[in-house]
């Protein structure tokens, strides 16, 4: 029976954790505090101090990615335009990054090149679908007349 089940035998000496063991759980630590731990605090100070300096006229990315242009500033809340006439309300904490002035002009006018290109495709596909539905609708009156 000694074969399959070791025999326990006491051990001599040796009480509770050994030096080694506590240098390992405090260089553990150290290591998760400068990896983890500090470059977090780092962000949200940053991103605490970008939301507290935000002003009328930046132009703002929310975490939703919502991008658009802060008309009204309020202690909670901001008022955020993000299409002529489009206004959104966003609780300060809630916008996710500044961007650099021009960028909404830069985008809407990349839009509006792409959205041009799009309609010059679907009208052409538009004109060959309004001929296929004049053609039934002649075929049908051609069949009620007869």
């Amino acid at each position: 029976m000694d074969i399959l089940i070791p025999n326990a035998y006491a051990q001599a000496g040796g009480g509770g954790a050994g030096m080694g063991d506590l240098l390992f759980i405090v260089i553990l630590f150290g290591v998760f505090y400068f990896l983890l731990i500090r470059p977090q605090q780092k962000r949200a100070k940053q991103h605490k101090n970008m939301v507290e300096a935000l002003a009328k006229g930046d132009e703002v990315v929310t975490q939703g990615g919502a991008l658009g242009r802060i008309r009204d500033v309020g202690d909670a809340f901001l008022t955020v335009e993000v299409a002529e006439g489009i206004e959104i309300r966003v609780q300060r904490g809630a916008v996710g990054a500044l961007m650099p002035k021009g960028t909404i002009k830069d985008n809407t006018k990349a839009s509006s090149k792409s959205r041009d290109n799009k309609r010059g495709n679907s009208n052409s596909r538009d004109q060959g679908h309004s001929d296929d539905q004049s053609d039934s609708s002649s075929s049908s009156d051609s069949d009620s007349t007869s």
